[in-house]
């Protein structure tokens, strides 16, 4: 049962009516009290004034026997009377028989009325009766002369004021109860009302009418509340209409971001802590083999397709819920719905909640697939000869320079063989070239027959191979004598019949040999020692083994007195710079790439081809470098300030040493501050050979060039290191197909296959291309159908002095 409550008003008039029952009470008293004893002391000034009377005579004392007379003059009802005399006799009395008799004999006899101690008048109470006895005495005092007693009964008084006492009361709880209504009346007016408005305009405010305002009708204290509440009702208003409009806002963001997400041409996915789905887009869960992305809602990655991987991407989601760091950009592989293999590119972050605590992880990826089978292709055509299927030059010089870093830690020996087939020409110019190729083929299947598992069979040029033995052991005669037996083996083994489809055929071969241990010789040392020694079989009568030895020492000296004059070269400047150009379309010159010629004073004009390789090699390539660098930007300062020549850039060829240089940057910024060289007209071109190793340095040095203006350009692109991972995150402009390529492009469909992807590959990386070594209108041709449209070569311009090289540009303009 609902508990009855008493209300503000009805608590309000309960107090009014208590405090008002309480003071009127109390007036009551004290009005009804003074009235009684006003009507006592009435009475009492009646009957001292009949006493006066008496003693003074104006009233004879036979009065008192009358009782209608006396009860006018005391006003009350006279009961009784008598007057006693000086000797104790009644002497008048309104019962004569009680006349001349002793007083204290009478009936009624009060012994007060006669004691000496007793006032001149005194009234004594009875019950409904007031006696008052007067004693009258003489002018000289003394004892009294006679004694009045007068009797009166106080029934009607008493009466009178139990009636006064009665009708008092009532008239005060009449006026509590009227003036009680009539605050409960005033308050209803005054505040009940008007609360009850106030609480309806609430009631419609908390039902969500916010414009509704309480009506003020006075500015008393319940009017101030009420302003307040309005105020409030107002500023909460506004905030909720904020609130709802950010509400909305939030929802159209929702719904865009979730739009975003779900048209995205990407995959995203979201986990919980304990790497279950929570959530994904379409893309998503079509990849997943699902038709919602709803159905993936609680599933792990051991309940999907990919389970095989689940180990992995389970700890990959912990390990960035742990470390709070974001994993990004990573590749991994996946297993599809139908079994095949995928690639990646996936991010993960760690997702937080609100108090910023980790509640799991979003990831997104891509399918990296068919960049990732491009890349494959362009390593397999950088690293792998696309005929044999065997390491291709570039793969065999990196395993090379490895053993022979093992071999320094070991002290045990390898060994270089050189293999080019004899006569193979002439099969070529006489059965064609598939059954050169059909030949090529058996060959690299009998020379990785010949060999371990741990040794390398390399093709390095059209009939040539490079079979590299490691681990030999730490005797050189003993080595010796097991690379003679290898390479009997492997001139045994090809010199057994060929079938090549319908024709046998009969070939031998040339052998040269070299052995090395650690770094006493370089890389194109032992190459060309092999060289020497598979040519010494050549002039020997092919079909035959040599070993390097001392009479082929003087490729070397020859080699030590080069690096002499090269270092005085240097010292007195005997370089100069000509310029081949590069030009767009069918022959717009853009710019030109410097290239560096030696002029000696006894061997006249040094090939680069001669003296580049050596400077890398004893590190003069850093000084040598430093003055083209310096000439060529003093070049661009120049061209500057002729409007004919100002829109030229140079190309400006760096070594791998050079680049690896602390300061290179700063080498880089002083030169073009000192020439006033512009610095965007500047392009320097990189080898692949750069990006073998210390990748990220490369790329913070690229990065702080490029932000000054400077241009990229990758040289010799597909002759070396092809990563696509490390290929994308450099700030390139430009990839340049190696001449190599462009020489046979319309004879070799492998050549056509790579320059053609390499022309893919810049226009899907956003660099421009540009082809070398474009010596015939055909291959000019045939470069501009693929897409490349900028040159260089031949077919143009040989490099030229700067004279001519000017005289070329302002020709052509």
């Amino acid at each position: 049962m609902k508990m009855f409550r008493w209300g503000l008003i009805s608590r309000i008039a309960l107090l009014v009516v208590c405090v008002e029952v309480a003071a009127f009470s109390l007036l009551g008293w004290f009005y009804i009290d003074r009235f009684s004893n006003a009507i006592d002391e009435r009475t009492y000034s009646h009957l001292r004034l009949v006493g006066r009377m008496i003693a003074d005579d104006e009233l004879a004392i036979s009065s008192i026997s009358h009782q209608s007379i006396m009860s006018d003059l005391v006003g009350a009802p006279y009961l009784n009377g008598m007057v006693i005399g000086g000797n104790g006799r009644v002497i008048v009395a309104t019962n004569s028989s009680s006349l001349g008799r002793l007083a204290s004999s009478v009936s009624d006899f009060d012994a007060r009325w006669m004691a000496d101690s007793a006032p001149d008048q005194e009234f004594i109470p009875g019950k409904d009766t007031l006696t008052a006895v007067m004693h009258i005495r003489g002018a000289q005092g003394g004892s009294p002369m006679y004694t009045t007693v007068i009797t009166i009964s106080t029934a009607e008084l008493s009466a009178m004021k139990r009636s006064i006492a009665l009708w008092g009361q009532l008239g005060s709880l009449l006026f509590i109860l009227l003036s009680s209504a009539g605050i409960v009346l005033i308050a209803q007016r005054l505040i009940t009302r008007r609360v009850d408005i106030s609480l309806k305009a609430l009631k419609e405010v908390e039902d969500g009418a916010l414009d509704v305002r309480i009506p003020v009708s006075s500015e008393d204290e319940l009017g101030q509340l009420q302003h307040g509440i309005n105020s409030m009702t107002a500023k909460l208003g506004a905030l909720l209409n904020q609130h709802r409009r950010n509400a909305e806002e939030i929802r159209k963001q929702k719904d865009l971001l979730a739009s975003i997400i779900e048209h995205a041409p990407i995959r995203v996915f979201w986990k919980d802590r304990e790497s279950r789905f929570v959530g994904c887009n379409g893309q998503f869960a079509h990849d997943a083999g699902l038709n919602e992305p709803e159905e993936l809602v609680g599933k792990t990655d051991y309940d999907m397709n990919w389970s095989e991987q689940a180990d992995i991407y389970r700890a990959d989601d912990q390990a960035v819920m742990e470390s709070g760091t974001p994993k990004l950009d990573f590749e991994e592989p996946q297993t599809t719905p139908d079994g095949h293999t995928i690639w990646l590119s996936t991010s993960k972050v760690p997702m937080r909640g609100e108090d910023n605590r980790i509640i799991g992880v979003l990831g997104i990826y891509t399918d990296i697939t068919s960049r990732k089978q491009a890349e494959q292709q362009i390593h397999n055509l950088a690293y792998f000869d696309p005929l044999t299927s065997l390491p291709n030059r570039t793969l065999l010089l990196d395993r090379l320079r490895r053993a022979m870093t093992t071999s320094n830690r070991s002290g045990n020996h390898g060994a270089l063989l050189f293999i080019d087939l004899d006569n193979f020409k002439t099969l070529n110019d006489t059965l064609g070239h598939d059954m050169g190729d059909l030949l090529l083929k058996q060959v690299a299947q009998r020379l990785q027959a010949c060999v371990r598992a741990e040794d390398t069979v390399a093709r390095v040029g059209g009939d040539e191979f490079l079979v590299m033995l490691i681990n030999l052991g730490a005797n050189e005669r003993e080595v010796a004598s097991q690379v003679e037996i290898v390479g009997r083996k492997i001139l045994t083994a090809l010199n057994q019949t060929y079938q090549l489809n319908d024709v046998v055929f009969n070939s031998t071969s040339s052998i040269g040999a070299t052995l090395f241990r650690g770094s006493q010789a370089s890389v194109d040392d032992l190459l060309k020692q092999a060289d020497l020694a598979m040519y010494k079989s050549k002039e020997t009568g092919r079909n035959t083994l040599h070993f390097f030895n001392a009479e082929m020492e003087s490729v070397v000296v020859e080699r030590a007195a080069l690096e002499n004059d090269l270092r005085v070269a240097i010292k007195e400047k005997q370089f100069l710079l000509h310029y081949q150009a590069q030009v767009v379309d069918y022959g717009c010159p853009t710019g030109a790439e410097v290239l560096l010629r030696w002029q000696h004073p006894q061997r006249g004009m040094v090939s680069p081809a001669d003296f580049i390789p050596l400077a890398e090699e004893t590190g003069l390539i850093l000084p040598l470098g430093h003055w083209v660098l310096h000439a060529a930007c003093t070049q661009l300062a120049a061209w500057a300030t002729r409007p004919e020549m100002a829109h030229l850039t140079v190309a400006v060829n760096v070594s791998v040493h050079q680049f690896r240089q602390a300061d290179f940057v700063d080498q880089v910024l002083t030169v073009i501050k000192d020439t006033g060289a512009p610095p965007h007209r500047l392009k320097l071109e990189l080898t692949e050979s750069m990006l073998v190793s210390n990748v990220e340095d490369i790329i913070e040095k690229m990065n702080a060039l490029k932000a000054r203006g400077v241009g990229f350009s990758l040289d010799d692109f597909g002759t070396g290191y092809s990563s696509l991972s490390y290929l994308r995150r450099l700030p390139l402009d430009q990839l340049k197909i190696d001449q190599s390529f462009v020489r046979d492009v319309l004879s070799d469909p492998n050549d056509a296959t790579i320059a053609k992807t390499i022309v893919a590959l810049a226009q899907s990386l956003g660099l421009g291309v540009i082809a070398e070594g474009v010596e015939t209108a055909a291959q000019l041709d045939f470069l501009a159908t693929v897409g490349c449209h900028a040159y260089q070569g031949y077919f143009f311009s040989r490099p030229l002095p700067l004279e001519s090289f000017e005289q070329f540009v302002q020709g052509i303009a």
